[in-house]
């Protein structure tokens, strides 16, 4: 596939990290703080996440909330193709930004693909499904933030009106057992990092700053 990019002679690209984790793991509280860190030491960055804003995402965020009804495996796809144009969109995706040498944060990337369909597929035909994706652009490292799913949901609750598709315990555990398990399986291509989500926010975000830090020096 030829993609385009920007002219970026003399232009440093910009580095890409993922974030991830199950839902209410307080990965968007992370992303910002990470963001604001980024900026304060002089980088420029873009924070974005998946599903996005297109309108393949907004497709995804109606069958979400419950609004649309559709088989696991066409959820599945809609996300493959959402990240896709995520990656290639000439206004804002990822890559283009990353050639203008922005840094990208990315609250979920393919991972998230792996830990949430394969509860109702193969873990190996959702990842052969992302890997376009995976072939285009690896992240530098991705950033998992552990929680136990009680927690997680608790927080879920104080936080928001309804519960989204993913949002019950007993998936959001088959969920964090499908991360470590795309982990492990992927270890020898992948760069991560697994981080204690139980603690607070701020040394959370110390934890995330010392494993990524040296991306940036």
């Amino acid at each position: 596939m030829e993609t385009k990019t920007v002219n970026n002679e003399g232009i440093k690209k910009g580095r890409f990290i993922a974030f991830e984790g199950i839902d209410g793991s307080g990965k968007s509280t992370q992303i910002a703080l990470l963001a604001e860190r980024l900026r304060q030491n002089g980088i420029r960055c873009y924070t974005t996440m998946e599903p996005t804003d297109s309108p393949i995402g907004s497709l995804i965020r109606q069958v979400m909330t419950g609004r649309m009804k559709m088989d696991n495996r066409v959820i599945a796809g809609l996300f493959a193709a959402d990240r896709l144009d995520h990656l290639l969109n000439e206004i804002d995706g990822i890559l283009y930004k990353i050639n203008e040498g922005v840094t990208v944060l990315t609250d979920r990337y393919y991972f998230s693909s792996y830990a949430y369909h394969s509860v109702d597929m193969p873990m190996e035909w959702v990842i052969k499904a992302n890997e376009q994706s995976s072939g285009i652009l690896r992240p530098a490292i991705t950033v998992f933030i552990d929680i136990d799913p009680d927690a997680a949901l608790e927080r879920i609750a104080k936080n928001r009106f309804h519960q989204e598709l993913y949002e019950k315990r007993s998936r959001l555990v088959k969920v964090r057992e499908n991360y470590e398990r795309a982990f492990k399986l992927l270890e020898k291509e992948e760069d991560y990092v697994v981080i204690d989500g139980s603690q607070t926010k701020e040394r959370i975000a110390d934890m995330v700053w010392d494993a990524v830090k040296e991306y940036f020096v």
